[in-house]
């Protein structure tokens, strides 16, 4: 096995525990005989965050698993930058059950600053993507062959992206909304998931 198929197995088998993890926080509601819908229904906040972070996970792990078929080989430093992304990955799960609970149990206040957690995870996430398509470009002869030129360098464009509308969406849960907040951050992992094979070729083309 070569040093990039042992990062991709040990990267995926990272995301298939934060995936397990999240799942860990569903909890069956206490409830009296006949109250069952009512307790579920209760427990609606916390579903949602289960699905909104699950689905941010999948998108992370697509993006990563699109970003290491770009690669042939690796380094010491670019194995320490994809544990910096893991690093991002396997936080999830507690911004997540915070944000459950600040929405399930919480006041307004709580499920701002829940909101502003979950955005600000989201934000850091983004930095060592942004790192590690920055030291894909420095080092073209990691790349594979087939990698047009220009493109890594434009596909830094994601994580600034996500940098600026992830702190963006954690300020407007904060001061505006939570829930303006929240799906703000919802609009920026759809935004990611769109764009996991990469931005347009028409932006790449230099």
């Amino acid at each position: 096995m070569s040093a990039t198929d042992r990062m991709t197995a040990f990267s995926d088998g990272v995301f298939a525990i934060v995936i397990t993890l999240l799942v860990i926080e569903l909890r069956v509601p206490e409830y009296h005989e006949g109250d069952l819908l009512t307790g579920l229904l209760g427990e609606g906040a916390s579903y949602l965050a289960f699905v909104v972070s699950f689905v941010y996970v999948g998108v992370l792990w697509l993006n990563h698993h699109a970003l290491l078929r770009l690669i042939r080989g690796t380094t010491l430093t670019l194995s320490w930058i994809n544990l910096a992304v893991l690093f991002g990955a396997v936080i999830i799960p507690f911004p997540t059950a915070v944000l459950a609970s600040a929405f399930t149990h919480g006041d307004t206040d709580d499920q701002r600053a829940a909101v502003a957690l979950y955005a600000l995870a989201a934000a850091l996430m983004s930095a060592p993507w942004l790192v590690f398509f920055s030291y894909l470009h420095r080092h073209p002869a990691l790349l594979d062959r087939r990698v047009r030129p220009g493109y890594v360098r434009a596909q830094r464009l994601r994580p600034i992206t996500g940098l600026i509308l992830y702190g963006l969406s954690g300020l407007l849960g904060w001061f505006v909304s939570p829930v303006l907040g929240l799906i703000g951050v919802i609009v920026m992992i759809a935004y990611h998931a769109v764009t996991s094979e990469g931005l347009p070729r028409w932006l790449t083309r230099r």
